[in-house]
């Protein structure tokens, strides 16, 4: 039987989904609701980086991720969503909206997504050398693309520097703003917080060496022998534009691909530093040779499992539509 709107349950089942979604600095940068049956996706401008998010790329792609975890949280529970994108033109917090399509089983794929939600996290720590698997790549590449992405692998060390090169270059050009470095700072935590992201989770200390830049979030210095891996497995996320539609369309890419990463047993790490910078975004398009827009650019690999970070209770995200 063909279901018309989604239950008050369910909008929480997908809510508590989608809070586990990553996004810049995590700030969590979205809101949910039940209107009329369909769950809408809403940017909260409370919650925009004025500094290091000034268009609203950064919490578009947010919320796109964590558009793929409620599709993935409905799809388990027989009840896939259909998703139209920015639905409103005359109100622009309105992301998506998501009402039932044809009842279903969820496929295998959806289900070993879903179980990986409550795994996946940013590891800013070393990785192991060990290679990842062509198999493992291939996959990671169908994860962008079946979502309307591209997934450009970074192959040789010639190629892995010049992006590196691109992104401390951006680094740099952001370290040099203080306003930026002031809004980083105002996210670490040092205390029990639902959002941010705590010292502890933050990654060792940048040293000179280091090929990748680090945001200044972690405190902890490492240990003799644990550097960075010489030539990471660097991947840079694209979309075919760069509208907000298209932010959305790459932030359901974006997870797609951390939770096949996940699935398979691999870490991975985000530097959104060369997509902040106009500039360095534009440099990073032409050195891959493609066309459309990088909108992250991805550190993948073998390591520990990375420290979770906190997030707000689905409660605090959703809001109460009032009867007329």
């Amino acid at each position: 039987m063909l279901t018309t709107t989604f239950t008050t349950a369910q909008l929480r089942s997908a809510v508590t989904a989608a809070v586990r979604a990553p996004s810049l600095h995590n700030s969590q940068p979205w809101r949910f609701r039940l209107v009329d049956g369909a769950i809408e996706v809403r940017l909260d401008p409370d919650r925009r980086l004025i500094a290091c998010d000034p268009t609203g790329w950064a919490a578009r792609l947010g919320c796109g991720a964590a558009l793929f975890n409620m599709r993935l949280a409905l799809a388990v529970r027989g009840v896939p969503a259909q998703v139209r994108l920015r639905p409103d033109p005359a109100d622009p917090p309105l992301l998506a909206r998501l009402v039932p399509g044809e009842p279903r089983a969820a496929t295998p794929t959806e289900s070993r997504l879903y179980a990986a939600i409550a795994r996946r996290r940013s590891n800013r720590s070393p990785f192991r050398p060990d290679p990842v698997p062509p198999p493992v790549r291939r996959r990671l590449i169908g994860a962008a693309q079946v979502e309307g992405g591209w997934l450009e692998l970074v192959i040789g060390s010639t190629a892995v520097g010049a992006v590196a090169e691109i992104a401390m270059s951006a680094s740099r050009v952001l370290d040099r703003d203080p306003g930026y470095q002031a809004e980083v700072a105002r996210w670490v935590r040092h205390f029990p917080a639902p959002d941010g992201v705590p010292a502890a989770a933050g990654g060792p200390v940048a040293e000179p060496q280091d090929l990748l830049p680090q945001r200044p979030f972690g405190d902890r210095h490492r240990g003799p022998g644990r550097d960075f891996e010489n030539e990471p497995l660097v991947a840079v996320l694209g979309s075919t534009g760069n509208t907000p539609s298209d932010q959305l369309t790459a932030g359901q890419a974006l997870q797609h691909v951390l939770l096949a990463v996940t699935d398979a047993g691999l870490a991975a790490s985000m530097l959104s530093q060369p997509i902040e910078v106009t500039q360095a975004r534009e440099q990073l398009r032409l050195a891959l040779g493609r066309f459309g827009s990088p909108q992250m650019v991805i550190r993948i690999g073998y390591g520990q499992p990375g420290r979770p970070t906190p997030r707000r209770d689905p409660v605090d995200v959703i809001d109460t539509v009032q009867e007329e």
